[in-house]
C-alpha cells in the first residue's frame, strides 16, 4: 500500500500513543482507576483509533480510487473492498 508507505513514520507514531493510551487505560482499570478518569481514556482511545482509520482511509481512496489510469472494473475491486472494511469497522 504505497499510499501508507509514504506516511509510514506517522502512521506508527499515532499507533505507539494509541498504545500507551491503551496501557494506561489498563494501569487505571487494575489500579481501580477513577470511573470519569477511565471513560475519559476510552473515549480518547476511539478518537485516535477514528482518526487513524480517517488518515488511511484517505490515502487508500485518494491512490486506489483516484487514479486516472485505473480500469472500471478496478475501481470497482476497489471500491468493494473499502465498503467492506468500512464495514467491518463500523460494527
Amino acid at each position: 500500500m504505497a499510499h501508507t508507505i509514504t506516511g509510514k513514520k506517522q502512521l506508527l507514531a499515532r499507533v505507539r500513543r494509541i498504545r500507551g493510551q491503551a496501557d494506561a487505560l489498563e494501569r487505571a482499570l487494575a489500579g481501580d482507576g477513577e470511573c470519569l478518569a477511565v471513560l475519559q481514556q476510552i473515549a480518547a482511545i476511539r478518537g485516535a483509533v477514528n482518526g487513524l482509520m480517517a488518515v488511511v482511509l484517505e490515502g487508500h481512496v485518494r491512490e486506489h480510487l483516484g487514479r486516472d489510469d485505473a480500469t472500471p472494473a478496478q475501481r470497482e475491486d476497489d471500491l468493494a473492498a473499502v465498503v467492506a472494511a468500512l464495514r467491518s469497522y463500523l460494527r
